[in-house]
């Protein structure tokens, strides 16, 4: 009966091990998505979009989440109640990437990776704020990708990009950002 008992108990402080082990794994991942939400919000306050990309006055800035939802209700929480400008934030998870030209911000998700260049290239010289997490998203004509370095959040801006969007982003953005530039055509690096 004592060896039961014993495997029993084992047994039990094993899978409670493995519950906390877990849990850790999802907070660090709640709040690395956490901070990102913030990011997106921050974003939003220092890019400025041309005065005819909003139907009214009030219209919400639109976010669509293209591909698995790494959020899950983070950014809604995060930017619940919150204003740019007088507009609320509406988040909108997308079926499919016809669905980005409805967006201010577009956040794509890594498990996008094998239609980025598709997704890029729907909304490329349109006012949409595209955001990944993609190694590379930036070089390969994204605005911006957050970047996990050392367990903290990092970004990369691609100003080209922004600027054939007709987005005009902040100076105090920017010089908390790693620039970076697209590939030329022939694969060298643009000055």
């Amino acid at each position: 009966m004592r060896p039961l008992r014993l495997l029993i108990t084992i047994a039990i402080v094993i899978s409670l091990s493995f519950g906390f082990e877990a849990q850790a794994q999802d907070s660090s991942v709640s709040s690395e998505y956490l901070i990102k939400a913030g990011f997106i919000y921050n974003f939003a306050n220092l890019v400025q979009w041309p005065s005819n990309t909003f139907a009214q006055p009030n219209s919400p800035i639109v976010i669509g989440i293209l591909g698995e939802d790494p959020f899950g209700t983070i950014l809604d929480r995060v930017l619940e109640g919150k204003k740019v400008n007088g507009r609320v934030f509406l988040v909108k998870r997308l079926k499919s990437a016809l669905d980005l030209k409805e967006c201010h911000i577009v956040f794509v998700s890594s498990s996008e990776m094998a239609h980025l260049a598709e997704a890029i290239h729907l909304v490329k010289g349109m006012p949409i704020l595209t955001i990944g997490e993609i190694p590379g998203f930036a070089k390969r004509g994204g605005i911006i990708n957050l970047v996990l370095e050392d367990n903290k959040v990092h970004f990369e801006v691609n100003v080209e990009a922004a600027k054939e969007a007709d987005l005009n982003i902040s100076s105090r953005l920017l010089a908390l950002a790693r620039i970076v530039q697209e590939p030329a055509a022939d694969g060298r690096k643009t000055e």
